[in-house]
């Protein structure tokens, strides 16, 4: 019995939407990593210390105590504006005691 053309024009656009569905898929588990210090006041993912609950919550920009995930390998480097003394501020795997609130 040979296939109607219709049936083999379905039959391929479902090959390649599951096919670019996986590359998908792939792309957006990319890993991720908790960095400290980097998001700016209210827009961290969790964990901003005492008097916060969680996502959102933070109160100072760089809050050295909030996280945000970010993609594995890049917490370190990412650019932050130098602290009001001049010192240079990084992102850290570990919550930092800097730009906390008071």
């Amino acid at each position: 019995m040979k296939m109607p053309n219709t049936m083999k024009t379905i039959a391929v656009a479902g090959a390649v939407a599951a096919a670019l569905a996986g590359q998908v898929s792939t792309a957006n588990a990319q890993a991720k990593e908790k960095c400290y210090g980097v998001s700016l006041a209210g827009q961290n993912d969790c964990a901003a210390g005492p008097g916060t609950t969680c996502a959102g919550t933070s109160t100072v920009d760089y809050q050295g105590n909030a996280w945000t995930l970010v993609d594995a390998g890049t917490c370190e480097s990412i650019e932050l504006p130098a602290m009001a003394d001049g010192t240079e501020r990084k992102g850290s795997l570990e919550e930092l005691s800097r730009d906390l609130p008071s």
